[in-house]
Parts: C-alpha cells; structure tokens; sequence
C-alpha cells in the first residue's frame, strides 16, 4: 500500500483529501503544520507528500526544501496562489506537480495516480545499472563515478534516471517535460536545455569512450551509451 504524507491546516480540505485517497488503497498521514510535516516525514517514509504552501510554524517552500535536501520523494504542492511565477518557483525548487486552489478532489488523486506512475517509471525490475564507471541505483536514487557520489539538482537527477532507464533513445524536449514536469507545466522548453546543461557539468569526468548526453539537433536529447557492461 502507497503511502501519502498530506499536510495541509484546513481541516475541510484535508479531511475530504484523505477520504478520497483512502478510496484509491492509500495509506495517509495528516499534517497540519510545517514541523509535523517533517516529524512525519522522517517517521514514515512516504511515497508522495501532498504539501500545501501556506502552513503555520514552517511555509510549504521550507519544507519542501528540506525534503529536497534528503530525498527524491515525488512532492505535489498545493496553493490557492495561482500565478505562474508561484508554479515556476515550485518546479524550480523539485516539485514534481502544482495544484491550485480551488480543485476538485478527484483531480487531485488523479494527479497523486500520476506523479507515482512516473516515479514508478524509474524502478524498474534492474535496480542498479553500470555504464562503464558511472553507477546509478534507480531504487536510492543515487549516482557515482568512479566510487564518488554525485550531487545533482533534483529535477536534474529525475531526468538523468529518465533517459539512463532507456539508453540510446532519443526524447524531445516535449516528450521530456511530459514525462518529467507534467503537461500542465507552463514555463518555457528552455528548463531542459537548462537541466542537460547542468548534467553534463555533474558528469564532466564520465569518459566519452563510455557514454554521454547527447544532443541531436532537431530532435532531442539521448542517454547514449558505448559500455553498458
């Protein structure tokens, strides 16, 4: 059973969340402020957390921040703050979705359903894959080169997972941000270009004679591989 870490101080909203996320056999835990969001976190592990923006104690972007510096947890943020710059600094922080208020809660789950299918799209049956000197645990999210661990942008990371889960296989840009940011993202293709820019700085030292990130123009980008032992 999935489990949801929900954390949001209307007691309304959070109640009918909860109900509804029960109906889909998900295990949730509640939250109404920023300190017991991350006492909750720590205890439980989940697999998604719901956060809300506005929160007494600690706001959702510090706790957000916080889970960022610990985990890939996929984090779906909620805010009755509708502008775009709102959603960008989200994205721009590692949320991996942005619902604003008011909504329905069946859209809700069905975002919860759809962040989780394409977490789950990095866990696949191989945990761990090696190319070469580059090692990475799809399972830990982790990366090494060499014996050293890698440090990446959390939106980097989860596009690295991506395109290393299909080696030699090329993804456009919109196919990318589908995948990766969601289809209701509204910034611009331009946070790709961007996140492959900081990759390939991350893996600087991965030999050529192994692999690289590929650009093939007017196309996309590829995870392309020579030693994939």
């Amino acid at each position: 059973m999935k489990q949801i870490l929900l954390v949001e101080d209307e007691l309304v909203i959070s109640r009918v969340l909860k109900a509804y996320l029960q109906k889909e056999d998900y295990q949730v835990w509640q939250a109404e402020n920023g300190n017991d969001a991350i006492r909750l976190f720590e205890e439980q592990k989940p697999d998604l957390v719901l956060l809300d923006v506005m929160l007494p104690e600690m706001n959702g972007w510090e706790v957000l921040k916080y889970i960022r510096e610990r985990s890939a947890c996929p984090v779906i943020m909620m805010t009755a703050l509708g502008q775009t710059d709102q959603k960008l600094k989200g994205f721009n922080q590692g949320a991996d979705d942005y619902i604003t208020k008011p909504f329905v809660a069946e859209e809700v789950v069905a975002r919860v359903n759809a962040v989780l299918r394409r977490s789950a799209i990095l866990v696949k049956d191989q945990e761990t894959r090696f190319f070469g000197g580059l090692k990475i645990n799809f399972k830990s999210h982790s990366v090494t080169l060499h014996g050293i661990d890698l440090q990446f942008h959390p939106k980097d990371l989860s596009l690295l997972l991506f395109l290393a889960q299909n080696p030699n296989r090329t993804f456009s840009r919109e196919q990318l941000i589908e995948h990766l940011w969601g289809m209701d993202y509204e910034g611009s293709d331009r946070a790709v270009d961007l996140a492959i820019k900081r990759i390939r700085k991350t893996l600087q030292n991965w030999p050529a004679s192994e692999g690289e990130i590929k650009t093939l123009r007017g196309v996309g980008y590829q995870f392309s591989v020579f030693d994939k032992s």
